[in-house]
């Protein structure tokens, strides 16, 4: 594939650092929080799972549905992975992850849709907001399920 960009561009694109290199933790979890929007948050989270997410749910779903329809496919199908791993340690079916997921999809698709953006607050405030979107989806989902 000739447009085919490796793990190791993918993470230096999202955190701005190489895979590996020294502070790039800290790197992608300030890039994350201090993102100005709940989309772009996860624009810059977890680069190495979102590389390996993008280009075996994201793109081969998104050629036969809506790009938001993509999105909440894909985060669901994290979310289920999650549940998986959860349940073979726990040894109990589990479903929290999933809808958690996708409610936070939905969020973010919301968050790109409504333009909320917050990029004149600082970055320790557009942590807190990244934060809170991300606790008060996990309320929600633990209330329904």
């Amino acid at each position: 594939m000739s447009n085919h960009i490796t793990l190791t561009q993918y993470v230096k694109k999202r955190t701005g650092v190489a895979l590996g290199a020294s502070g790039s933790l800290s790197a992608m979890l300030k890039r994350s929080f201090g993102a100005p929007s709940f989309y772009l948050f996860w624009r810059y989270w977890n680069p190495i799972w979102s590389y390996y997410l993008s280009r075996y749910v994201m793109k081969p779903v998104s050629s036969f549905v809506p790009h938001w329809c993509a999105v909440i496919i894909t985060f669901a199908v994290s979310g289920a992975l999650h549940d998986s791993a959860v349940m073979l340690i726990k040894w109990k079916l589990l479903c929290f992850f999933t809808p958690w997921f996708s409610l936070m999809a939905v969020c973010a698709l919301l968050s790109l849709k409504l333009k909320l953006v917050f990029t004149h607050f600082s970055m320790p405030v557009r942590a807190f907001i990244n934060f809170l979107y991300i606790s008060a989806s996990f309320y929600l989902t633990d209330l329904l399920f």
